[in-house]
């Protein structure tokens, strides 16, 4: 996490005794990544963080990946998916994966159970609706155009909030997402360079106090089993002598937190620019961008869209979740649709949109974007929503 906060009360000194009004000692509890090596907090609890009462397997829903055969570019279509609503943990429909990234959607309409993914971070885009992220750090509340972090192992529950349900895009690492390494500092500080910093950041601000007995916990954890989804995860039910949000401080680098896609700020230049100037986060294996409103390309004979392009080491996913994407008119792309442009073809503007951009000086556009680096499965929702046309709108024929 890019820098220190201090929640609640917490003794002067770590690992120092500090007491309950009743004389006992709270519970000490260091969430720490890579060994004791990397970003850690470290939090109090009035119960022992360790003490569950049972234990047994438990069935998620099921989810199954095929390769992007035959191969070429997809249209998803997110709204499509739409139903009754679900809850924003179990009720994602997963539509893409491979072992690093596995990305879903959901429109969710009431609160997640409690749930801990000890295979990775998570990073969720609100694209509308607004949502409450509890966790033992406290409450992190987020609105439409939000990006949330969730260390990996966290207890959280997510609790849509409003009278909309909120749509959810998640992105979940088989790692640790973080901001790129080129924005920071060797102390983790945000450099001038960077397009966002900590005034943009948003985390915990105090504690949140559940009392509560035999809580159940849904757990995501490694494994050496095959699964059909591929990702040799499996899921246990954890019960809890005591509600894992009992407590009363922490401090440190590591917690939930939040940054708006609207505080990005662009990075422009007189030609066009490459994708890593959109660069927002990284992860294990892909990056995730933002495409924002922003000036666009001033050189005199610049053509502002992107030219056509063949990333050769990657798979390029791309959200759209406001106005007007220039570069893909014509090709039925909306608001919540869903690109792929795999490794092995090349993609670029749509026909005639080179052409109608110049001399265009801004672009009101909002996308988010996830490179891989090792190609994408296409899971069973991806099917569910696909527009079977798109792969020909270059050629402008009909399959």
């Amino acid at each position: 996490m890019p820098y220190y906060r201090r929640v609640g009360e917490v003794p002067r000194k770590r690992h120092t005794q500090f007491r309950q009004p009743d004389g006992t000692l709270y519970a000490e509890e260091l969430v720490g990544q890579e060994g004791f090596s990397s970003d850690s907090s470290l939090l109090y609890h009035r119960h022992a963080p360790t003490a569950i009462v049972a234990a047994e397997e438990f069935t998620p829903p099921a989810v199954t990946r095929v390769p992007n055969l035959p191969l070429k570019p997809r249209h998803l279509r997110t709204h499509k998916l739409d139903g009754a609503g679900a809850d924003p943990v179990l009720g994602r429909q997963y539509l893409l994966a491979n072992d690093d990234v596995r990305i879903a959607y959901v429109l969710a309409d009431r609160p997640s159970p409690l749930f801990r993914d000890a295979t990775g971070d998570h990073c969720l885009y609100l694209e509308a609706g607004s949502l409450r992220v509890e966790s033992p750090f406290g409450v992190l509340d987020a609105v439409a155009g939000d990006y949330v972090i969730i260390p990996t192992s966290t207890i959280h529950r997510l609790v849509p909030t409003g009278d909309e349900p909120a749509r959810l895009l998640a992105i979940e690492a088989a790692g640790h997402i973080g901001p790129p390494k080129r924005y920071l500092s060797v102390r983790g500080q945000f450099l001038e360079h960077s397009p966002y910093c900590e005034r943009d950041v948003r985390g915990p601000d105090a504690p949140l106090l559940v009392d509560d007995e035999d809580v159940e916990v849904l757990v995501r954890h490694r494994s050496r089993a095959a699964r059909p989804d591929g990702s040799g995860t499996v899921w246990t039910r954890h019960v809890y002598a005591h509600h894992p949000f009992d407590v009363v401080g922490w401090d440190g680098h590591l917690y939930p937190w939040a940054f708006s896609i609207h505080d990005f700020e662009p990075i422009t230049g007189r030609v066009h620019q490459p994708p890593p100037v959109h660069q927002t986060f990284q992860g294990p294996n892909f990056v995730i961008c933002s495409f924002v409103p922003r000036k666009v390309d001033y050189h005199p004979d610049a053509i502002p869209v992107p030219y056509n392009h063949h990333n050769v080491d990657s798979d390029e996913m791309l959200f759209y979740t406001g106005g007007n994407y220039e570069a893909r008119r014509g090709s039925g792309i909306e608001q919540g649709s869903i690109s792929l442009h795999p490794s092995g073809f090349t993609h670029g503007p749509q026909p005639g949109a080179a052409e109608r951009s110049i001399g265009v000086d801004f672009f009101d556009e909002l996308a988010v974007m996830v490179d891989t680096f090792r190609p994408l499965d296409l899971c069973d929702a991806a099917s569910a929503c696909e527009d079977d046309g798109y792969a020909w709108t270059w050629a402008r024929r009909v399959s």
